[in-house]
């Protein structure tokens, strides 16, 4: 095997097991994020940190990051809203920094809320890499 070749598989191994592509383009890095944005979590399994601008909370937009990449951007939508038909348009322009393309959304109903946003809402991630990748995070 030449050396090429052992190159070329190693970067091939590295760009399949880490959240460091989406669809062929980088994942901004969290030093990109915008400069009122705050660390409000550790590594939540499964997602990564959560950042965001306490001033645009509880809404968002919250940045994923794992291993110092952005790998979703998530807002909390409250149920009630939901109910009244308010709509919420254009969700990843307001990210303050340049996104790769969207690889999928999940969207996560919390009938009870959760630390930080006690009110029934959902959660909506827009994922920058696979679910298989962001499953695969751990603390």
């Amino acid at each position: 095997m030449t050396a090429y070749t052992r190159a070329a598989i190693i970067a091939a191994l590295l760009a399949a097991t880490t959240p460091a592509f989406a669809h062929g383009t980088m994942l901004p890095d969290a030093s990109t994020l915008p400069k009122d944005v705050v660390q409000l979590s550790g590594v939540v399994p499964g997602m990564g940190e959560h950042w965001a601008n306490p001033a645009d909370m509880p809404i968002g937009p919250i940045y994923g990051v794992s291993n110092g990449k952005v790998i979703f951007l998530e807002f909390m939508i409250d149920q009630e809203s939901f109910k009244a038909g308010k709509s919420f348009l254009e969700l990843a322009s307001k990210a303050g920094i340049e996104l790769p393309s969207i690889d999928h959304v999940d969207f996560d109903f919390e009938p009870k809320g959760h630390e930080g946003y006690e009110v029934p809402h959902y959660d909506v991630h827009m994922y920058f890499i696979s679910h298989d990748n962001h499953m695969a995070i751990k603390p």
